[in-house]
């Protein structure tokens, strides 16, 4: 205990000094980031709340710090223009917000929470990006995303056990929605395991000490996911394991990847075995809700997902082109119950539980296709990084914004996930997060070469 509370001391300490040596601008970044991510699923309000902030408070902020503390720029401060890639990722955010806000004033009507609270989600990418305007501009080094993606994972898995262990839930959840509180948490503990490759390489004599928190982390955000009960989740596991082992290739030990493998088995059978767990009656009921759901009967989490499904397909054949509008969805599924063609189990739901199904029935093709420029072209920014072999440092963040994109889009195969706020802030603010400290790495790695490469005369 003595040991771990000396690490947590030094790295505390390191990040303050951190703070202080950096451009206040650039430190400013780096705690919107560490925020955000480290509170996401800790704090129920943080998902909105520090974006909030910072956008109120980022420039004002920094001339405060300028009129107080002498200007400190270390020998690697960044501060250029944007680049060709930055803006194209800026621009498909424009254009999603952009057609969400002319399909909102096309048929008169915000979206609405599952209370009915009317959100403003259609705003939210146009913040990000604002946001990703100062971010980009003064990226934060890579340690803020990871030890970021650390505290996350670690304050999932402790609120996981908690919820299970003290409260005797069925599905751990944190008063936020259970499935996407156990999907950002795998997400969150799959991307520490990350930040493990990355201490392990750190040349510094607390590497391993820091390695093994983020083990931890890891570890305890997976553990979030299986107590959190969400099978589609647990169905993406496999993939992002994948991309896990391929983003680490060759950089990690193999003693650490069967430990790492040995551990991951020892979290899922505890959880499994956790008091009142409900993981196992969970996958047991998959195969007997498909059975009812074949013989005309929607009745648990599976068959009320193929029947919205279903009623999704019905009215995008209808208007396949620009849909049905962001108020009309809703008010025609409930007219098909009314007919008899669906089943009335579904007239409650106000999302069809699928990204790309609610998308098609609201927008249409039209729609669709902002929402796959959204997802696939932050895949290929990071794709073209990882496939360049600049480095471990830039092949582990890159690896982290696949691991990121690919996931939203396995979460949203079973989940709306952009149409929950939680969702929506959490795929932008890792995927501007992890893009932002890509870019600063890369930077700061072509200004050391500049130093260390003499001009040739």
């Amino acid at each position: 205990m003595n040991g771990l509370c000396r690490i947590l001391r030094f790295d505390v300490s390191g990040g303050m000094r951190w703070l202080w040596k950096h451009d206040p601008k650039e430190a400013m970044s780096g705690l919107l980031i560490l925020g955000f991510i480290a509170l996401l699923v800790v704090l129920p309000w943080a998902h909105w709340i520090i974006p909030a902030l910072g956008l109120i408070g980022l420039v004002p902020g920094a001339i405060a710090i300028k009129l107080v503390v002498a200007r400190r720029r270390a020998a690697g401060a960044i501060s250029v223009p944007l680049e060709r890639d930055d803006w194209l990722l800026l621009l498909v955010f424009l254009a999603y917000s952009v057609g969400w806000l002319f399909d909102v004033a096309r048929s008169e009507q915000w979206p609405a929470d599952s209370s009915g609270w009317l959100i403003p989600l259609p705003f939210w990418p146009l913040l990000a990006a604002v946001l990703m305007l100062w971010l980009a501009r003064y990226p934060p080094g890579v340690h803020v995303f990871w030890v970021a993606v650390c505290c996350g994972g670690l304050g999932a898995g402790l609120i996981a056990l908690y919820e299970s262990l003290m409260l005797g839930r069925a599905r751990a959840s944190n008063d936020l929605n259970a499935i996407l509180f156990g999907n950002l948490s795998l997400l969150l503990g799959l991307l520490s395991l990350l930040a493990l490759v990355w201490c392990l390489r750190r040349n510094h004599a607390w590497s391993y000490g820091l390695a093994c928190l983020a083990m931890l982390a890891g570890l305890s955000g997976i553990l979030g996911s299986l107590l959190s009960g969400t099978r589609g989740g647990w169905i993406a596991m496999p993939l992002l394991l994948l991309i896990w082992f391929w983003s680490t290739r060759g950089l990690l030990p193999t003693g650490w990847k069967h430990g790492v493998i040995a551990l991951l088995v020892v979290v899922v059978f505890t959880a499994v075995f956790v008091p009142g767990s409900n993981i196992t009656p969970r996958i047991a009921a998959i195969g007997p809700q498909l059975h009812q759901f074949q013989s005309g009967e929607a009745q648990g989490s599976v068959g009320l997902r193929l029947e919205m499904w279903r009623s999704g397909v019905m009215l995008w054949r209808d208007r396949p082109f620009l849909g049905w509008g962001e108020g009309a969805v809703t008010e025609r599924v409930h007219a098909l119950i009314a007919e008899g063609q669906l089943s009335p189990q579904i007239y409650r739901f106000r999302q069809l539980h699928s990204d790309v199904i609610d998308t098609a029935a609201r927008r249409g093709l039209a729609g669709v296709t902002m929402l796959f420029l959204l997802y696939c072209v932050p895949l290929w920014l990071f794709w073209r990084r990882f496939r360049s072999v600049r480095g471990a440092e830039v092949q582990l963040m890159a690896g982290a914004g696949l691991m990121i994109g690919v996931a939203f889009i396995a979460f949203g195969l079973s989940q709306s996930m952009l149409r929950d706020s939680l969702g929506l802030s959490g795929f932008l603010g890792l995927s501007i997060a992890c893009w932002v400290s890509l870019r600063g790495s890369e930077r700061y790695a072509a200004q050391e070469q500049a130093i260390r490469t003499p001009d040739n005369l």
